[in-house]
């Protein structure tokens, strides 16, 4: 896919990963950017940074009507939307003691959120025959994230999600890609430095910027590959794990008990 003249949505674009997509998809010269996040402030702040490409519209994606209502300000501000970057996403730092609601929570934003970005744009894209749709997952979405259940689970299922929409959708012209960055400096990453947090592990393994992350969307897009890893390491990681299952998760029991004392 190319970027330029194209309609794109990017949740959880305030900061982070999501604004650096937003970013690079306004340089690559796409027609319309609506930016979403959940507070209104930092969506009209991500915005003005962004230019007159940019539409601030703020929304809570774990309500399906607030993203049907996303969708609908965006085709009408720059008609039908060629790419959805569902990228909204948030970690617990627990395990499976973690609340109910928790759980509801983390299950509505890192997994319902791509179903309701997804029902509310297929109809449309169906009908014209063409579409993308961006799920950003994690690394932990194809290995796992030591001290954070809620997290692996739901990122697990953001993956297979994707997988689905593409064995369902792929024929009839709808393209799929699924991102699974590693370590990321954003607040996310850094909310859960402190010793034995959840992302002790993959800043010791190395740390990337949000917009080396964007560069491999990019790149990942241009080749409308399913699986974008700004990490490629990963994908020798998860090669491991499937030849030897046993063997991966010996090792990741070591790892965790290399950091669990921080």
């Amino acid at each position: 896919m190319e970027l330029s003249g194209k309609v794109v949505v990017v949740t959880g674009a305030a900061r982070g990963i999501g604004f650096a997509l937003a970013e690079r998809f306004v340089a690559e010269g796409a027609r319309g950017v609506t930016v979403c996040d959940l507070d209104p402030a930092d969506c009209a702040t991500a915005a003005a940074r962004l230019g007159s490409t940019a539409l601030d519209v703020a929304a809570d994606v774990s309500v399906e009507a607030e993203v049907a209502e996303v969708v609908a300000r965006t085709e009408d501000r720059f008609g039908p939307i060629d790419l959805f970057a569902s990228n909204a996403g948030i970690g617990t730092n627990e395990g499976i003691d973690a609340s109910e609601e928790v759980w509801d929570r983390i299950w509505h934003i890192n997994v319902l959120a791509h179903v309701y970005a997804a029902r509310a744009v297929l109809p449309s894209m169906l009908a014209r025959g063409e579409g993308y749709l961006l799920s950003t997952a994690s690394a932990a979405g194809l290995l796992a994230n030591i001290g954070d259940a809620p997290y692996t689970v739901t990122k697990h299922a953001a993956v297979a999600l994707a997988e689905w929409l593409s064995i369902t959708y792929g024929d009839r012209g709808i393209k799929v890609s699924c991102l699974c960055p590693q370590g990321v400096n954003t607040d996310m990453l850094r909310s859960g430095l402190a010793p034995g947090g959840a992302a002790t592990t993959v800043a010791a393994q190395g740390v990337i910027e949000p917009p080396a992350v964007a560069e491999a969307v990019v790149a990942g897009l241009a080749d409308e590959r399913f699986l974008i890893l700004p990490h490629p390491e990963v994908a020798d990681y998860v090669q491991r794990k499937a030849a030897d299952p046993d063997r991966w998760l010996a090792g990741m029991r070591r790892l965790q008990a290399r950091f669990a004392g921080g």
